[in-house]
C-alpha cells in the first residue's frame, strides 16, 4: 500500500510541475490552484508513504515518476522537442525507479 501512495504521488508531481509552467510564474488563477492542489496532495501522500519506506528508494521512485511524467507530457501535450537520446533517457528512469521500488523494504 506504501509503494501506491508513492505511485501515486509522483503522478501528482507530474501534475503539479506542469501547472507550474501552465501558471506563467503564478500569474495565472485556474493552473495556480492547480499547482497547489497537486503539490499538497503529492508532498501529503509521500509523507504518509515514508512512515513505511525507506527515504532513499521512495524518494527516488517519487521524483523519478515526476520527471518521466512531466517529460513524457511535455513531449505529447505540450510541444517540447522529442529526441531518440530524451526517449532512451526516460526508459532508463522508468526501468531505474521499477528497480528501486522493487528492491524497497517495508519497516
Amino acid at each position: 500500500m506504501a509503494w501506491l501512495l508513492v505511485i501515486v504521488a509522483g503522478m501528482l508531481e507530474t501534475g503539479f510541475a506542469v501547472c507550474l509552467k501552465l501558471s506563467h510564474g503564478f500569474t495565472r488563477l485556474w493552473p495556480t490552484v492547480a499547482f497547489c492542489i497537486f503539490a499538497l496532495g503529492s508532498f501529503g501522500l509521500l509523507t504518509l508513504s515514508l512512515r513505511r519506506l525507506d527515504v532513499g528508494p521512495a524518494y527516488a521512485v517519487w521524483t523519478g515518476i515526476g520527471a518521466a511524467g512531466t517529460a513524457i507530457y511535455g513531449m505529447v501535450f505540450l510541444g517540447d522537442l522529442v529526441s531518440t537520446l530524451k526517449i532512451v533517457s526516460i526508459t532508463l528512469v522508468i526501468m531505474g525507479v521499477i528497480g528501486l521500488q522493487l528492491s524497497g523494504s517495508a519497516h
